[in-house]
């Protein structure tokens, strides 16, 4: 989800296969249209069109539309500790040999990211997505201005590495490379978002991967979260969109050819869409089905060959049918939800997913207080368990604390344990 000022647009957006109309406070409400192509307003995402009015694509490991490298940045550098960056989580099917066929590229040896198939290689071995979505804005804070990659990089991958963790999808590009060795040194990838608000011109994303395309964090580039619902933050229409979107991905093909380049979508995109957007390698699927995804995997299979995983999922920690905070409805859906995918990830049929979220955001609830954790939220009719509601300040695995919540130690049960 991405939101406006005071918006949810998205996290999740309406997970059972409908569009979904972007609520007040980001949660997202669902409109009544079963053809995500549409273009209904989009759920939750982290990367408001807040941050797109400043810029703030350029949040290179602080504040939207900070330059790279500010001052304090630093402050990821040192990573977790004794953390070796070795691959956890990789597919218990192994790799497969390289294909010079395949998206993205590798040197001579095989190393390097690329796609073969319906899978995503990373040194020559297949590579299964066990992320989370990242987006840290601490107590107080508010989305872009104090968007804090720099002043959590450490912390985070610490407890991201314990739970199994090896990826994190952002709304935010990360140009900082201090906060990128602090992931490398983890063991975690990232899924970069490089353009997500349409009031930019798509050549903004030139200087974006320039900056950190040689880093060994980069797994693939971004563009556009679940754009179908929120024309890219500015209410394009889809073509537009569509332009847009392929403008960049030409653009960063151009300057570099060795990571795959995805797209984030609400729920599953046509075949029309698909194929409109050829330079797309891989298609990450926003979904909120309740505690499963139903058909999902088969309905993506028939409208495209290439890889997928699951951009957001998951579940909120708030239970609006009970009035109170509901963590084991949460850990519930995490744990059920996270073991679809990993049978179909065995299955070959996705690539694994990056849940939503991390850590709990207090400045989403626009009726609300960045200084309290509110307790608004959007009942469109069909969302995540139990409730069907995008209580928005209530997503975390963690708390805005880092204190882990049972959804925390439910990904690490799938993902860490021997």
């Amino acid at each position: 989800m991405l939101w406006l000022t005071g918006l949810a647009l998205g996290c999740g957006q309406s997970g059972d296969g409908q569009g979904s109309a972007a609520g007040a406070d980001g949660s997202e409400s669902i409109a009544e249209t079963p053809n995500p192509d549409d273009g209904a307003a989009g759920a939750h995402d982290p990367a408001d069109t807040a941050a797109g009015e400043s810029g703030a694509a350029d949040a290179a490991g602080g504040s939207a539309g900070s330059p790279a490298g500010e001052p304090g940045e630093t402050a990821g550098a040192g990573g977790a500790a004794g953390a070796d960056g070795s691959g956890e989580g990789e597919p218990e099917q192994g790799g497969s040999e390289p294909d010079p066929s395949g998206e993205g590229g590798e040197d001579a040896t095989g190393s390097g990211v690329r796609v073969d198939g319906r899978q995503l290689l990373v040194d020559g071995q297949a590579f299964r997505i066990q992320g989370v979505c990242w987006n840290p804005v601490g107590r107080g804070g508010v989305h872009p201005a104090d968007l804090d990659f720099a002043g959590f990089a450490a912390s985070d991958a610490a407890l991201m590495r314990a739970a199994g963790i090896n990826a994190v999808r952002t709304y935010e590009t990360i140009t900082d490379t201090a906060v990128l060795d602090a992931l490398h040194a983890a063991g975690i990838r990232v899924l970069n978002m490089i353009y997500t608000w349409g009031g930019d011109e798509p050549s903004v994303v030139d200087a974006r991967v320039e900056a950190v395309k040689d880093h060994p964090a980069i797994l693939m580039w971004v563009l556009g979260n679940e754009w179908n619902y929120n024309g890219l933050y500015v209410g394009l229409s889809h073509q537009e969109s569509i332009d847009a979107i392929n403008e960049a991905a030409a653009r960063i093909r151009a300057i570099d050819d060795t990571h795959p380049i995805a797209s984030i979508y609400g729920e599953i995109p046509s075949q029309e869409t698909v194929e409109a957007m050829p330079e797309i390698d891989v298609w990450g699927i926003n979904a909120y089905r309740g505690l499963s995804f139903g058909n999902l995997f088969e309905q993506f299979e028939a409208v495209s060959d290439k890889p997928m995983f699951l951009g957001e999922y998951g579940a909120d920690a708030y239970d609006a049918n009970q009035g109170a905070v509901n963590l084991e409805a949460q850990a519930d859906a995490t744990r059920a939800l996270t073991e679809e995918i990993l049978d179909h990830s065995a299955a070959g049929r996705c690539l694994g997913g990056t849940i939503f979220e991390w850590a709990d955001e207090w400045w989403k609830d626009g009726a609300g207080s960045p200084d309290a954790q509110d307790v608004g939220g959007i009942a469109p009719g069909g969302g995540p368990h139990p409730d069907q509601t995008f209580n928005e300040e209530w997503w975390g695995v963690v708390d805005i604390d880092r204190n882990p919540r049972p959804a925390y130690e439910a990904l690490q049960s799938l993902y860490a344990a021997p």
